[in-house]
């Protein structure tokens, strides 16, 4: 999914769940509006802040891509189905100046 789409979707109220996969302290540096913070480590051992429905429309992101990569993997693994990366992450987010929630 592009940046200008999420955010469209975000603001008409529309928004998949947003998986942010990024550490705490990046997460608290600046997410996007109405993200979870589910680092890869909490995926692994089940503590991560998850939708139960494992249908859930879900776009994952991390700063660059590769964490998002294996998160999307593991979500998979775990059962969801509708798992889509955020083209060009968080880098690209800021980079767009899209809104960000500290």
């Amino acid at each position: 999914m592009n940046n200008k789409e999420l955010a469209q979707k975000i603001a008409s109220g529309q928004a998949p769940a947003v998986i942010d996969v990024r550490t705490g302290f990046e997460f608290r540096a600046g997410h996007i509006s109405g993200a979870l913070n589910a680092p890869i480590w909490k995926i692994l051992f089940g503590c991560a802040p998850l939708p139960r429905d494992k249908h859930t429309e879900m776009v994952v992101l991390c700063e660059l891509g590769p964490r998002a990569v294996m998160a999307r993997m593991l979500l998979g693994v775990l059962g969801y189905r509708t798992i889509t990366l955020l083209d060009g992450h968080m880098a690209q987010w800021r980079r767009a100046g899209l809104p960000q929630e500290k």
